[in-house]
């Protein structure tokens, strides 16, 4: 027997259709490329999808067809999310930091028909124009000067729109339907594409703005400094419509001083990107004697967050920090480190050695943690372990691969974790990243936390190095903080009094930088292969 109650389906189209119902003046701000800001609200966002639905209809895009965008975090970025996929197209966002390679790779998979794109990435792909024959048109977002000569016809967006009608019903898909399609950042192997249906776009943003994750809500001014074409830019731009929350978007100007301007005339309450812009806004605040006046919740997320950026904006700026975990194939928030009753009361350093966790589960998404034989380890807080996860927005497969990625119903992140008795994870490596010396497990991620925790140090990196009787050791690569010194025997001797001897580094550089992924990580493959490793 059947209940009696309605059914709709789970769409993205649904999002914006209840921002625009019950919360139409609410502003969507948006940082031009020149600096300028612009506002919107909810109203005219689904106003102008509609349009642009309308005109991409007009250019032969179908359901089911790939529609590319390459842009950064503007309301034309914004508004081409809800467009393409409340259609029923595919909304492919594509991270302009990958090498063109990679770029004219993933396009050409995705066969993208239509590009969306910003004015500054059309050399970008003019240079890669031969290997991307599948698409037939592109659309540059922005309004700047008549657009030159190209290899592909060009349309400038808003011209666009002033010939489109509002008047568009969005399609009642299934909503198993595919909505959007993201490439991991092929930091192993070629990128692959994820592909998201509604269904698991819609419960991830609830998941998301659930009060034990990020907490979204319609008093809430929320600043994603993830970039859109980041793993869908960690739920924000789905979250907000579904809670009706102001959005800031803050466009391509991420440094210090700019993230602080928005922060605080835009009164922003919940932000939410990787530890690199966080330490770079840190640094801006410490040199300029600055306070954050309104924000409440920080997320960090993609890397490891550093004890310093959780002592800084807590203790100093009396902002909440949220670390998480995820990946492109979890949507990407699968776990963040909201406290249960019984840490509800941790204060000072007790609260900062807890927040190095990775997080808890959100109410659909399972993490477990095995040993080699897939068998569950202890929850004890101290067993290594690989760790897994299943649930409603997890990917089952990658796009146009035949390969079953899942063992046993559940996806193998490629991470080393610990999980304790309340069901916190750590990750303390990717499993590729581990030291095994003389047969024990170094964490790389725990060195580079305790290294970066050195007044003089701004980032550090763990590699492996082969030795001849312990296997491998640990060789720790350090960039100082500007104007900062410290010696190899000092740093040394600050780190015996804080790990066990034999995870004492054999090796100590330092570096002017560290090379980083597309995704801002850690990019150890190439300080691996700098070094023959």
């Amino acid at each position: 027997m059947f209940g009696l109650m309605m059914h709709r389906p789970l769409l993205v189209s649904s999002l914006i259709e209840h921002a625009d119902r019950h919360h139409g003046d609410t502003e969507i701000v948006s940082r031009e490329a020149d600096g300028t800001i612009h506002r919107s609200s909810w109203q005219a966002t689904h106003h102008r999808a509609r349009q642009l639905a309308n005109a991409l209809q007009a250019l032969g895009v179908k359901p089911g067809d790939c529609v590319g965008t390459l842009g950064w975090n503007h309301h034309r970025h914004l508004e081409a999310y809800y467009a393409i996929s409340g259609m029923g197209a595919v909304c492919h966002t594509i991270n302009p930091r990958l090498f063109p390679e990679q770029i004219a790779g993933i396009i050409a998979h995705a066969e993208d028909v239509i590009l969306l794109a910003d004015a500054q990435f059309l050399p970008l792909l003019e240079s890669i124009a031969a290997r991307i024959g599948c698409v037939r048109q592109i659309i540059v977002m922005g309004v700047g000067p008549q657009l030159g000569a190209s290899t592909f016809p060009l349309l400038e967006y808003e011209a666009l729109l002033a010939t489109a009608s509002a008047r568009f019903e969005w399609p009642e898909l299934d909503e198993r339907s595919a909505a959007a399609l993201c490439y991991t950042s092929g930091t192993t192997g070629k990128p692959k594409g994820v592909l998201y249906s509604h269904r698991s776009t819609l419960l991830h943003a609830w998941g998301v703005a659930l009060p034990d994750s990020l907490s979204f809500s319609a008093r809430d001014v929320a600043l994603p400094v993830v970039p859109l074409f980041h793993a869908n830019a960690w739920g924000f731009p789905y979250a907000a419509a579904l809670t009706g929350c102001k959005l800031v978007l803050p466009g391509a100007q991420l440094d210090g001083a700019s993230l602080y301007a928005l922060l605080e005339t835009e009164r922003v309450t919940l932000t939410a990107g990787v530890p690199t812009v966080w330490n770079h806004l840190m640094q801006y605040l410490q040199s300029e004697g600055l306070k954050l006046h309104y924000l409440k919740r920080l997320g960090v997320g993609g890397a490891a967050c550093p004890k310093t950026i959780i002592s800084y904006f807590e203790d100093v700026q009396q902002v909440t920090v949220l670390p998480g975990w995820g990946m492109t194939e979890t949507s990407p928030v699968a776990a963040l480190t909201q406290p249960k009753l019984r840490q509800a009361g941790l204060r000072g350093q007790e609260r900062r050695d807890w927040l190095a966790r990775s997080g808890r589960s959100l109410f659909g998404v399972d993490l477990e943690v095995v040993d080699e034989a897939g068998q569950p380890v202890p929850h004890d807080g101290a067993t290594f372990g690989h760790l897994q996860v299943r649930g409603h927005w997890v990917c089952s497969g990658y796009y146009r691969e035949e390969a079953d990625p899942l063992v046993n119903g559940w996806f193998p992140t490629g991470d080393v974790a610990i999980m304790d008795a309340d069901g916190f994870m750590q990750v303390t490596d990717r499993a590729k990243d581990m030291i095994k010396s003389g047969g024990e497990w170094i964490s790389s991620i725990e060195l580079e936390q305790v290294t970066a925790s050195h007044p003089a140090i701004l980032e550090a990196a763990v590699i492996g190095m082969p030795h001849p009787h312990w296997g491998e050791r640990p060789l720790l690569l350090a960039v100082l903080r500007p104007g900062e010194t410290v010696t190899t025997e000092a740093l040394r001797s600050f780190l015996e009094q804080r790990v066990a001897k034999w995870w004492l580094p054999d090796r100590i550089e330092f570096l002017e930088s560290l090379p980083h992924t597309a995704t801002g990580k850690l990019n150890k493959a190439a300080l691996r292969s700098e070094r023959g490793l």
